[in-house]
């Protein structure tokens, strides 16, 4: 990912050092749990698990000569402890094992190390929806269907939904990131030619991770596909959540509006614009996640017991999406948590359309004073249509229909444009989503 849409901690997981580094953590795992089992001398265990290093600068050079980058590691490890005078120890490093018992252990290694920096990022993101929700609970606003206003809510509504949205993600994030918390080290097609499957228990244990029940030369890669496309339903519902401030921050209606400080410049060409840059940004940047996902479900199908088509492309999904989302969750976080909101604004849209949004209640309230519910439908739509063709007031209008005021009294038909009527029940779905 470029820097513009890195932070460095997440970076640092995916940086060629910590690959190695990580690489050579299961080769020394390995090396121990072989030699409490007398496979390898524990002379050889100690050295590559306390002496041994490496270099990725020194890697990369001896991969472009033999075209293989597992070689090139276990070449430069194998160096390392020749220059410290361990030359006869190095030939029981990476003692029966193959390219992917490595890489693919080594990558859940990774993946275990970004998650849990990801899930600081959401628990920190529910952190500042339930506050903002909790805070504008009872402000109304209007619900719109279609862009089109339809019923009052309350903006603590929107931010309650977003909050039970991403404790969903959270979820789901838990449980691909447990599933991603998987090693293996049973050889070339996964038969345990070399080592016993005991081994790999053991050898997963010392590094927190579960063995794959059965495997090939790789960890199959339905786990892999989960895991970014939970990553591409997070980064959409960000994308979502963004979405609705860019409509909300629109010059007609002007509800909420991210942000701006007073340096900050909207326009090159217009000194009043105050442009919604981060919620387009986030925006975004969630299709890429969604075009990952897509090159991960790709990867699911390998031939036979492994080839290498995949390698290439999650050398690039896995850093970019947890990068992205480390990003985007950073940046949703700060946009929420500063969100500019307008209640008066909102109220002045609830009335932009002279209580036509209560369309709905005069329905229900014409049916229960007696009038049938076709007759309602009509003569209520009837006077909503000429309201909305003439731009006049529907809540006049419908009190001066005899048909009407002769079956709701002046306090009845108060009632029905009566907004507080309909969001009795907030704070019942509010206990729903946070309990008592």
């Amino acid at each position: 990912m470029i820097e513009r849409y890195t932070r460095p901690a997440m970076s640092r997981i995916w940086t060629e050092e910590t690959k190695y580094k990580c690489w050579l953590e299961v080769e020394a795992a390995a090396s121990i749990v072989l030699a409490e089992d007398g496979v390898i001398p524990t002379a050889a265990a100690e050295a590559i698990a306390t002496k041994a290093s490496v270099s990725a600068a020194r890697v990369a050079e001896i991969e472009a000569e033999v075209k293989h980058d597992v070689i090139a590691f276990t070449t430069a490890v194998a160096e390392s402890l020749k220059n410290q005078g361990l030359e006869g120890q190095s030939r029981w490093l990476h003692y029966g094992l193959t390219s992917n018992d490595i890489v693919d252990t080594a990558q859940a290694l990774q993946v275990k190390e970004a998650s849990a920096m990801l899930r600081t990022g959401l628990l920190a993101f529910l952190a500042v929806l339930k506050r903002r929700a909790l805070e504008f609970k009872h402000t109304p606003t209007i619900g719109r269907t279609h862009g089109i206003h339809a019923e009052p809510t309350t903006f603590g509504l929107k931010l309650l939904n977003w909050y039970a949205e991403m404790e969903r993600n959270l979820a789901r994030f838990d449980a691909a990131a447990e599933d991603m918390r998987v090693g293996k080290l049973s050889g070339a097609v996964g038969t345990f030619g070399h080592l016993k499957p005991e081994h790999e228990e053991r050898i997963c244990a010392r590094l927190g991770l579960k063995p794959a029940p059965v495997a090939t030369q790789v960890i199959q890669r339905d786990r892999h596909a989960a895991y970014i496309s939970t990553l591409a339903i997070l980064g959409s519902t960000l994308d979502k959540i963004a979405v609705e401030v860019r409509h909300l921050q629109r010059t007609e209606v002007r509800e909420a509006q991210e942000y701006f400080s007073e340096k900050q410049k909207g326009s090159s060409a217009m000194p009043h614009k105050k442009n919604p840059i981060t919620s387009e940004q986030i925006s975004g940047l969630a299709r890429v996640l969604r075009g990952n996902a897509q090159a991960a479900f790709e990867d699911i199908a390998l031939w036979h017991e492994r080839d290498i088509s995949h390698s290439s492309v999650e050398r690039v999904i896995f850093p970019d999406s947890t990068i992205l989302v480390d990003y985007l969750l950073a940046k949703a976080t700060d946009l929420i948590d500063r969100l500019l909101v307008y209640p008066e604004r909102m109220k002045k849209n609830l009335e932009l359309t002279g209580g036509l949004i209560f369309s709905g209640q005069l329905l229900l309230d014409l049916a229960e004073a007696g009038m049938l519910r076709e007759d309602a439908y009509r003569l209520v739509q009837a006077h909503a249509m000429q309201s909305w063709k003439e731009d006049l007031i529907f809540r006049d209008e419908v009190a001066k229909d005899a048909k009407i005021s002769g079956l709701l009294s002046p306090e009845k038909l108060a009632m029905t444009f009566d907004y507080t009527r309909q969001l009795g029940n907030v704070d019942a779905i509010f206990k729903r989503v946070l309990g008592e």
